[in-house]
């Protein structure tokens, strides 16, 4: 691992219990195969409580994790910053008076695409960022770092379920459009009024289930040898045309 993603390491039984308790966000949470003792199912029971992502390793692997060499069976990942509501992000476009604008990332796994794409949408003007919790990236030092300081200006939740997130919002008014190579062009879309962009990850693209809640899909002309551009490009090309089509 970089020494990006090893900061922000909590090891130890009780300093992991605490973490949680204190209410602080936990990414993910590496569990030691096989051992059930008292502190282990109290700290599960916290996991569960927060639906933090847990995997059951290997002692050799926690080993191989730890910074301590004192582990105890249990290392957590925190997240480098604090994570908002999809209610704050909805908020923040009703205090500016204006449509909602969201971006949704569909399994992104790179950090710095996550960072990129967050500096992007500040200043895009679009009012926040929404993550899976699962199968994708959080934010860890690396993507806080990559965003060049622009995740202290843009919201970035985490929500369980993409797609019911996406139902939710659709009754509020939103209505979404997600980038695919096989869409309609972007320049013949309408891309006004509350929206949510949906980009997806960097090798799969949108997935099924969560392309087929989508309004539009558009898709971006291009010309030359390769077939794809970069996620982090592919959503800042994106993420222009609706601010040309908004007027802002």
């Amino acid at each position: 691992m970089t020494e990006e993603e090893l900061s922000g390491r909590i090891e130890g039984r009780n300093a992991v219990i605490e973490a949680f308790r204190s209410g602080r966000q936990i990414d993910k949470l590496f569990v030691q195969e096989e051992l059930h003792d008292g502190p282990i199912s109290t700290i599960l029971r916290e996991a569960r409580k927060y639906d933090t992502i847990v995997s059951f390793v290997s002692k050799e692997r926690l080993d191989e994790m730890s910074l301590t060499g004192h582990h105890q069976g249990v290392i957590a990942q925190a997240a480098a910053f604090a994570y908002a509501t999809v209610d704050d992000i909805l908020k923040r476009a009703e205090e500016r008076g204006e449509a909602p604008f969201v971006i949704f990332l569909d399994g992104i796994e790179d950090p710095h695409n996550l960072g990129a794409i967050i500096r992007t949408a500040c200043l895009a003007g679009a009012h926040g960022v929404v993550l899976p919790k699962r199968r994708a990236v959080g934010l860890t030092p690396a993507a806080v770092r990559a965003s060049a300081g622009a995740v202290n200006y843009v919201p970035v939740a985490r929500v369980t379920n993409i797609g019911k997130e996406i139902d939710a919002l659709k009754e509020k008014g939103l209505w979404f459009v997600c980038a695919d190579m096989d869409g309609t062009r972007m320049y013949d879309l309408s891309l006004t009024g509350p929206i949510g962009l949906v980009v997806g990850s960097e090798g799969d693209g949108v997935s099924r289930l969560v392309k087929e809640k989508c309004d539009f899909i558009a898709s971006i002309p291009m010309k030359g040898e390769v077939d794809s551009l970069n996620a982090s490009v592919a959503a800042g090309v994106l993420l222009y045309e609706i601010v040309r089509q908004r007027g802002t």
